[in-house]
């Protein structure tokens, strides 16, 4: 008997972040945490740095951008089936200096067939939002525990 088939819906959405982080350079690189995680959620959190802030002193849109997305991908690869985006977009409410830690918050709004979903708040260390972004998923072929890797064409 396969142990998956016996582990919850928070065991498997933890494993296949366990799974994915272990490779995830990027999000690493970065300086990205992950908060938590639940079946089409995840929070993850990001330091900004000096070196992540643009000509006017602030942090570059592509790098609240890139811990939203991280925070989407981790959400939408929590049910053991590999998916990546298909389309994002975001919306920058305020700026964020260096030295604030930001927190995005994934959430899955809809799912069906190979398609998904997300939103994404990305905060402030004061809970203020400072950027909203949808995403939307599509699966591909393979699974995160122990499947087969991901067929590109």
């Amino acid at each position: 008997m396969d142990a998956r088939n016996t582990l919850s819906a928070q065991d498997i959405a933890q494993a296949c972040a366990d799974a994915m982080w272990r490779d995830d350079r990027a999000s690493k690189a970065l300086g990205m945490s992950i908060v938590r995680i639940a079946p089409g959620e995840a929070v993850l959190s990001m330091p900004i740095r000096k070196d992540m802030t643009n000509g006017h002193d602030i942090c570059h849109g592509g790098f609240m951008f890139t811990l939203a997305d991280s925070a989407f991908a981790y959400a939408c690869n929590s049910y053991n089936q590999r998916t990546v985006a298909q389309q994002c977009a975001v919306t920058f409410m305020r700026p964020v200096a260096a030295g604030e830690t930001l927190t995005a918050h994934a959430i899955e709004r809809a799912k069906a067939g190979r398609g998904g979903i997300y939103d994404v708040t990305v905060r402030d260390s004061k809970n203020v939002v400072v950027a909203e972004f949808r995403g939307h998923s599509r699966t591909i072929s393979g699974e995160l525990l122990g499947g087969t890797p991901a067929e590109h064409s």
